[in-house]
């Protein structure tokens, strides 16, 4: 005789006067778990995309090399040198990886916005659209200017080596340190969007801002020397001057926003 086991359904959300959706722990985490299986899936799917485009995508990335080699007139290939055997399919992961996280990215951030939409208020929700909007726009602002500044960096890099030194570069950490710049200045300019938050949420008043605006370009020009991996001047006044407007860009804004 065959025992009937019955199914526990899910219990559905409930939707309070205040707008919240309440959930229980075990919903919470059950929408966490899709949420991230879905970013994975978009990851992953990009990253397959990336390793079919590995070749041109290693090619714009030494483009900044070769022009170099070129314009200085400098002995050698630009060609990258490897002298691990693992180290040329590493690499090529770790490129195709990079690529499929900026491809998956607008998945990856629409699948956070939905997981925490449902525990904002109305205000918070009308809020939200343009701080992510903003950040997005924000961060490929800066990864836009790391590319236009590379090349100088890394003009200085290899000037400071010396003449009589010949740049033979390997791939693992010549495009290591081309993504790790991309990466601290796209996350060097959502500075402007921390600013408005503060002010937004009265830990900091455009008032208070405005009179430190000295310390604050000494701060900024310190934490740009400090973030960029290459440690080169181009770099520093490449994060540091656009920071300074972002500034007193977010005093203004947040005025607004507060009236």
């Amino acid at each position: 005789m065959a025992l009937k086991v019955p199914l526990r359904r899910r219990k559905p959300a409930e939707t309070g006067e205040d707008g919240l959706v309440r959930m229980s722990l075990v919903d919470h985490l059950a929408e966490l778990r899709r949420r991230v299986m879905i970013c994975t899936i978009a990851i992953g799917l990009g990253a397959v995309v990336g390793f079919l485009l590995y070749n041109r995508v290693l090619g714009f990335l030494q483009a900044p090399y070769c022009d170099l080699k070129e314009k200085k007139g400098l002995s050698g290939t630009c060609s990258f040198v490897i002298t691990d055997p693992i180290e040329g399919v590493t690499t090529r992961f770790k490129v195709s990886a990079f690529i499929g996280l900026t491809l998956a990215l607008p998945v990856v951030l629409w699948q956070v916005w939905r997981f925490i939409t449902p525990g904002l208020h109305s205000k918070e929700k009308k809020y939200a659209i343009p701080f992510i909007a903003s950040s997005i726009l924000l961060f490929a602002l800066g990864a836009l200017i790391a590319v236009l500044t590379f090349p100088q960096a890394l003009a200085f890099l290899i000037s400071v080596s010396g003449d009589k030194v010949e740049t033979l570069f390997g791939p693992a950490k010549y495009i290591s340190l081309y993504t790790l710049i991309m990466l601290a200045f796209g996350v060097a300019f959502e500075f402007p969007v921390v600013l408005v938050f503060l002010q937004l949420a009265g830990a900091l008043s455009s008032r208070r801002l405005l009179r430190s605006w000295r310390m604050a370009i000494v701060g900024i020009f310190i934490s740009a020397a400090v973030i960029t991996p290459s440690q080169d001047p181009y770099s520093l006044l490449g994060m540091a001057l656009p920071m300074t407007l972002f500034y007193f860009g977010a005093i203004g804004i947040g005025r607004l926003l507060g009236k």
